[in-house]
This record gives structure tokens, C-alpha cells and sequence, in this order.
């Protein structure tokens, strides 16, 4: 029998007051589709870090086609077969496809002393051809929408002959569409003899693309699953020792009065240019409006220019009859705003930071929390303490900075903190992003309860499923204005991402209340 073409044994990453891998076992043969899963903290990010040579662990092996291997640094592992799509895309923007594709591994002319840009240009347009990955190689990588951008990473792995390939949540910005495309890539893939080990929350594409999962839990590996013989439900349960249940749309809830309008909203985006142009909307109390869109398209400019990171170009903002346009954030805050950022480590928490002073900051003022103008600090602790036990936030201690959670849960410190707040107004972006299952479930009931006592929530999500469950009304951005107002009861996730891309504007219609 062929050894696999991966294989960890016993791999085993200690961290202070944290084991985040337990003698992990994982065996991946060769050309086949192989899905990892877990909660936030069992231990996925860490064990890929060491798979790709990002640091060591401290006990086990890695055997690669069944020769054993240590790797020293990436290098190490790409010169081994290896390359790894990252989430957050590592690119350069100023430079072209071609150029992000072949860098450290130009090709040369004159003698090596020159780059030969067109055998460059050539190589890419062969490869992406090759693989039916639609690139145009000559482009800036800045000009390029998010799923060109995804293969483009691919393809930097493909030009360096990676026979296995990790994927790390890598359907995370991508519409209905450019997920169904990057399926069909990954097949094309396996089926040429590559490895692919892919890394997601959803258990969607679990079912729908993998061959094999193996589910991690509390660092170690607790089941090794054939796809074609499990179930979401039998996944869930070794995940997080339950049944979970996601997809149900939440109950209609009667709306109230306007809390939110938005009138007009204008503002500038990088290089000067209009980001969002004539805006307007309102979200009223008992309501979850949802904002779909494909990154870029102004969403995040709009939500910036709501909470007051972003200064409005025109038109104005009114939360519970206030004008807020001008005000600063601490008066947005005062008023009656909380808000979940889309970037949980620049702007949802201070990673020097404890876990107890980010999950208090915006609640630091509260008079309960104080004493002659002092911290009282036993009730500062308890405060922490109920939010890491609601949320389920694995931390080493209260005491301990953010920057040492993972990413999911650092999510979830930020999540706990604005939900936690008694505001008229809750602006969730991305709440769920990088969460496990078990947490979105949490989120999405207390984003309903919220709605359900009155409370206004704008939800911003790449996650269509996650729209069309909990939003009373879904508005659709694209190219800085809303193109569409949508009824969740009426449209699918295909007919949303096509509104997301402007084929129904391209095809000579307009927004379109559902």
C-alpha cells in the first residue's frame, strides 16, 4: 500500500498555559480532497502553521509521501511539495498577476541578470489556461475583484509544483459563484493527482467538496470521517459533543420605528475615489437589515462612515432622531451605537491589552464598575468572567494579552463586548467570520434576541446563508450604491450573488425590492 502523501504523527504545540495541539494524528493520502474542522481553539491554525513550516512543533513527525521531514521555514516546506492559499491574501497590489505569481522563482534572461517579464506573462497565462483558473496575467493585482485574486494565489502554488495544497478558509469573501468555481478547481486538482487539505467552519462545503475529514477538538484529532458516509449532524457532534442547528431562519418579528436613517451617504474611499455614492436606508427597531455585497464594493466604507471611523463626503446619518454626521465616536457610542467591526485586531480590540480590559472597554465608564472613581476591579473581573462563559471565549486568563487568543476568539471577544451593551443600535460586520459552529449558533440567537426586545441590527456578511436566516430585509451593494432591496422570503443565495455582481444591472434591469 502507498504511503500517504502527508502524514503527522503524534504532533504535539504547547504554548504558556496552552496546549494547542495534543498528539494529532492525521493521515492524508494522496489525491484526495481532505477537509480539517473544529471549533475555534481545537487547534487547526496551529497544527497548518507547523504543516507549512511556520514554527516547529515541540514533539511528533511529519512524513511527506513517507519520508520523514523537519522544516526550518516555509521555504522548507514549498522546496518539499508544499504551498498554502492563507485567508487574508499575500500579495503585492502594485505589481501584476504574473509578477505576484512567479516571484522568487523569476524566470531570467541575459544570463540571469534581467527578468524575463514576457516568459513571465507566458508561464502564467499557460498555467492558468492549464487549470481553467481566469487570470489575466498582465493586470494589477489591486484591480482585481476577490475571486480572481484567490486564484491568483493558487496559481503561485501551481508554479512552484505544490503536489499538496492547503486551502485555509478559503470560500470566506467569495459570492455563491466564485465559490462554485474554486469547487470545481479544487476537483480539477485532486483529479490531476494533487493533495488537497482544506480548512472551513462550513460544513456545506464539507459535504460538497471534501473526500475525508478529520475533526480536531481540544488539540487533538477525535474522528476521521469518510464524507460520503457521514453527516453534518454526526460532525457537529464531534466537534462540540452536541447537536448544533444553523440555516433556520429566524421567526418574522414586527418592526418598530426608524432607530438608524441614512440619507444620501457619500464618502471617499483609497486614491480619492467616491467609495459610496447616494445612500440612503433606515433600519428600524425589531429589525435585522442585512448588507450583501462582494468585498469592495463600498460596504465597508458605509459602515466606517456610520460608527464615525470615516468621515462623511455628503448626506447625513440620524440615530434616534440625532444627527450624528459630524459627531465623534464616543459621542456615536454615547448615543446609542455599538459595533462589531470586520477587523477584529486593528479595530475591534487592543491586542496589548488584557482579555478583561478589551471585553470592558466601552462598559469602563458604567457607574456599577467604579468606586470614587476607581476601577472597581472585583466587579471589573466578574463582568469578564460572565462574558468568557456566555461566549464560550477560550483564554489562559483574564489577565492574559488578546493578541494570545486565536482568531475566532478573539471574534468572539469583540462580539461579547458590543452585545453586551444595552444599545438601541447594533452594527454586526462580519460577526460570525472565523467563529466554529457552535458560536455562530450562539451569535445568531443573540442577534435575535436583540431584534426581539426592540433592538436595531445592520448585519454585514459575506455569509449569504447567514442573510437570508436572520434579516427581516436584505439590501445589496454594488459599486458604492444599494442595487437591490430584497425580501429574504423571496430570493435564494444564487439570485442575491447575482445582484452582487451586477449581472442584473448588466442585463438591463435595476433594484429590485423582492
Amino acid at each position: 500500500m502507498a504511503a500517504p502523501a502527508l502524514e503527522l504523527r503524534g504532533i504535539t504545540k504547547r504554548f504558556p498555559g496552552v496546549v494547542a495541539n495534543d498528539a494529532v494524528d492525521l493521515a492524508v493520502p494522496s489525491g484526495v480532497v481532505h477537509a480539517v474542522v473544529g471549533e475555534n481553539g481545537a487547534g487547526k491554525t496551529t497544527l497548518m502553521s507547523i504543516l507549512y513550516g511556520l514554527f516547529p512543533p515541540d514533539e511528533g513527525e511529519i512524513l511527506i509521501g513517507g519520508e520523514r521531514v523537519r522544516f526550518g521555514s516555509a521555504l522548507d516546506a514549498i522546496r518539499a511539495g508544499m504551498g498554502m492559499v492563507h485567508q487574508a491574501f499575500r500579495l503585492f497590489p502594485t505589481l501584476s498577476v504574473a509578477d505576484n505569481v512567479v516571484y522568487r522563482a523569476e524566470p531570467t534572461r541575459r544570463g540571469g541578470w534581467l527578468v524575463d517579464r514576457a516568459a513571465s506573462v507566458r508561464a502564467v497565462a499557460e498555467l492558468a489556461e492549464r487549470y481553467e483558473l481566469a487570470v489575466d496575467p498582465e493586470a494589477l493585482v489591486e484591480t482585481q475583484p476577490v475571486g480572481v485574486l484567490q486564484r491568483v494565489e493558487i496559481l503561485k502554488a501551481l508554479y512552484r509544483d505544490a503536489r499538496i495544497l492547503i486551502l485555509d478558509e478559503p470560500t470566506a469573501v467569495l459570492t455563491p459563484q466564485e465559490r462554485d468555481r474554486l469547487f470545481t478547481v479544487v476537483r480539477r486538482l485532486r483529479d490531476s493527482g494533487r493533495t488537497i487539505v482544506f480548512i472551513t467552519h462550513k460544513l456545506g462545503e464539507v459535504m460538497a467538496v471534501s473526500d475525508r475529514v478529520t475533526v480536531l477538538r481540544n488539540g487533538r484529532s477525535v474522528a476521521d470521517l469518510v464524507t460520503a458516509e457521514t453527516s453534518p449532524e454526526e460532525i457537529t457532534r464531534h466537534m462540540t459533543g452536541r447537536s448544533v442547528e444553523l440555516g433556520r431562519r429566524a421567526v418574522p418579528h414586527r418592526p418598530g420605528e426608524p432607530v438608524l436613517v441614512v440619507e444620501g451617504l457619500e464618502a471617499v474611499g483609497e486614491h480619492g475615489r467616491m467609495a459610496v455614492e447616494g445612500v440612503s436606508f433606515s433600519v428600524r427597531s425589531g429589525e435585522i437589515v442585512g448588507v450583501a455585497g462582494v468585498a469592495g464594493n463600498g460596504q465597508t466604507e458605509m459602515i466606517e462612515a456610520v460608527a464615525g471611523l470615516r468621515e462623511a463626503a455628503g448626506g447625513s446619518v440620524t440615530l434616534k432622531g440625532a444627527d450624528i454626521t459630524r459627531a465623534e465616536v464616543a459621542d456615536r457610542r454615547r448615543a446609542g451605537l455599538a459595533y462589531i467591526p470586520e477587523d477584529r485586531h486593528r479595530v475591534g480590540t487592543s491586542h496589548l491589552a488584557s482579555v478583561s480590559d478589551n471585553l470592558l472597554m466601552g462598559h469602563h465608564r458604567a457607574p456599577e464598575r467604579q468606586r470614587r472613581g476607581w476601577f472597581n476591579l472585583r466587579k471589573v473581573r466578574d463582568h469578564a468572567r460572565r462574558l468568557i462563559e456566555a461566549f464560550g471565549i477560550k483564554a489562559g486568563g483574564l489577565n492574559d494579552p488578546v493578541s494570545t487568543l486565536s482568531g475566532g476568539n478573539l471574534q468572539k471577544v469583540a462580539a461579547a463586548r458590543e452585545m453586551s451593551h444595552e444599545a438601541p443600535l447594533l452594527i454586526a460586520e462580519q460577526p460570525t467570520r472565523g467563529l466554529d459552529i457552535a458560536a455562530i449558533e450562539y451569535i445568531h440567537g443573540r442577534l435575535v434576541s436583540f431584534r426581539d426586545v426592540g433592538g436595531a441590527v445592520l448585519l454585514v456578511s459575506a455569509e449569504l446563508s447567514e442573510i437570508l436566516a436572520l434579516s427581516t430585509r436584505i439590501l445589496v451593494m454594488f459599486e458604492g450604491r444599494i442595487a437591490a432591496e430584497l425580501d429574504p422570503a423571496a430570493v435564494s443565495e444564487p439570485d442575491i450573488g447575482l445582484y452582487m455582481t451586477g449581472a442584473y444591472l448588466d442585463a438591463g434591469g435595476g433594484a429590485a425590492d423582492g
